[in-house]
């Protein structure tokens, strides 16, 4: 009996720390285990207006680059400016080499004195002709008197017609002369003009004020036609082409105010607005592209090409439920956040508005306001799921 009882007690000792071991593991596997409730924050609901903005990537830009080079090839004789250098309109930058431009503008020059010289000879010719026709019109007149009086004899009047009829075919021939001299030197003309801006087109001048951009040839260098030598920039013409993401994009508009951080001037942010926006989008990478201009020009050029973060304000939103971007999942396909009601998860579809570049969502639809929404969780969420709530989880407090 004795026995009996001893290996009796022995097993109910034995029987209590499995019960003891069971339950330890059974707290373990329902607080630190995979049964274990999931660490969650909690943020309430609220009305806000959101002031909602937009963020972008661009490069700086010169809305009017003015490309100087020469109208037919050629090869460039002279460079008079370097890169960096302030011009003024009307400034000579270089030259083109004439080659045998200046010789044919000689040779016109003469022609044109030839010609000039013939002008004056038809001039004299019908100065001439125009004496003798006078001289031979008052002999004909004169023997048509006598003739009538019959002092002189037929053949006599006959003779002073024909006369006359020659002095005016001379005449004619005089003024056809002084047209066809006149024509001839229009034509040369013409051609010493057109000689003469082929010349002046050899000069590269500049357009505008602004500031060399760009030295695309050195001297001895052939360039063809239309081929750029010189870049001038006009250094108030200086914009921002910037990308925004399309489904942000909403409400971008001409006219709205910007922030622009360059890359190498981030401690100095520049004052800009939308300038406009571009009729036509990248298809490739889902961006809406805009032109932001600077409303005020900093001393000196900005660098061409360098690259600038922009934020662009858009028009204040009214109060409606706001969450963090953080607490929208998606569910089944749908947009939504987790709602916490006392030891349970619901999950609440919305319809989201706009959003700030502090992270906050409004909620169009589906929310009204003062619910606790989960805005981070340690592990994806179900209908079914146990949470406990903290105030901080993997670095991010509620």
């Amino acid at each position: 009996m004795k026995n009996w009882l001893n290996h009796y007690g022995r097993s109910l000792a034995l029987a209590a720390v499995l019960v003891i071991l069971l339950g330890a593991l059974a707290f373990v596997a329902l607080q630190t285990g995979p049964m274990a409730p999931i660490p969650v924050t909690l943020v309430t609901v609220e009305r806000q207006a959101v002031m909602p903005a937009l963020f972008g990537i661009g490069t700086v830009e010169a809305r009017r680059t003015h490309k100087i080079g020469p109208t037919f090839a050629g090869r460039l004789k002279r460079v008079d400016v370097q890169t960096g250098d302030v011009v003024k309109a009307g400034q000579l930058l270089g030259e083109m080499d004439p080659v045998d431009l200046d010789d044919k503008l000689g040779a016109q020059d003469a022609a044109l004195k030839r010609a000039e010289a013939a002008t004056l000879a038809a001039e004299a010719q019908i100065q001439e002709a125009g004496a003798r026709k006078t001289y031979a019109e008052a002999q004909a007149k004169r023997y048509e008197q006598l003739w009538a009086a019959r002092a002189v004899s037929q053949e006599g009047i006959d003779a002073k017609r024909q006369e006359l009829q020659v002095t005016l075919s001379s005449l004619a021939a005089a003024r056809a002369n002084l047209e066809a001299a006149r024509q001839d030197l229009a034509r040369l003309r013409a051609d010493r003009d057109g000689l003469a801006r082929q010349r002046g087109n050899l000069r590269l001048i500049a357009p505008v004020d602004g500031l060399v951009a760009r030295r695309n040839a050195d001297p001895g260098t052939t360039v063809v036609a239309g081929q750029s030598v010189i870049e001038v920039v006009e250094p108030g013409s200086v914009w921002v082409h910037v990308r925004f993401d399309q489904q942000r994009a909403r409400g971008l508009q001409a006219g709205l105010s910007a922030r622009i951080v360059l890359r190498s001037q981030s401690d100095e942010p520049l004052v800009g607005r939308v300038a406009r926006v571009e009729p036509y989008a990248d298809a490739v990478t889902e961006e809406t592209l805009a032109k932001i201009e600077l409303l005020k020009a900093p001393s000196g050029l900005l660098p061409l090409g360098e690259l600038a973060e922009v934020t662009v304000a858009l028009a204040a939103q009214q109060a409606v439920p706001v969450v963090p971007n953080s607490s929208v999942q998606r569910v089944d396909g749908r947009l939504g956040v987790w709602v916490a009601e006392g030891n349970n998860l619901r999950f609440a579809p919305v319809k989201l508005g706009v959003a700030d570049l502090d992270g906050r969502t409004q909620v169009l639809q589906g929310l009204s306001g003062g619910e606790r929404v989960v805005s981070y969780s340690h592990k994806t969420l179900t209908a079914g799921s146990r949470f406990k709530v903290v105030e901080q989880l993997g670095g991010k407090a509620s």
